[in-house]
């Protein structure tokens, strides 16, 4: 499995590149950026605790896509999201046809990070 994480904003000038080896590499590495919580997704929003946030209440400020070598089965995405309060964690969601079922605004705007956009 390989992964490539970059740093929002997605413009050229400001995409720092990392590898990964692993799904719990990337999150290790997360928690010590400060993305202590972790998020769910839940219909039309995400949860943390028992928190929930709606699609304009949070920001995707990192992603990395990990890619199966052979399966794609292996494919997700771990995010790294900051609430608009301040809340900071990590959400892991498969990638494809292994995704979980979300509401329209919230897979809209999971869809735009996880493939680059």
């Amino acid at each position: 499995m390989s992964a490539t994480s970059y740093l929002l904003p997605l413009s050229p000038q400001h995409i720092t590149m990392y590898q990964y080896d692993s799904i719990a590499h990337a999150i290790d590495e997360l928690r010590k950026k400060g993305y202590t919580e972790d998020f769910n997704l839940q219909d039309n929003c995400i949860i943390c605790n028992t928190q929930k946030f709606n699609a304009p209440d949070f920001e995707i400020k990192e992603v990395v896509r990990f890619e199966g070598d052979s399966d794609p089965g292996d494919e997700a995405v771990v995010y790294g999201i900051e609430s608009s309060g301040g809340v900071k964690g990590v959400l892991v969601n498969g990638y494809g046809y292994s995704s979980e079922p979300m509401g329209e605004e919230i897979a809209r705007k999971i869809q735009i990070h996880a493939h680059g956009r």
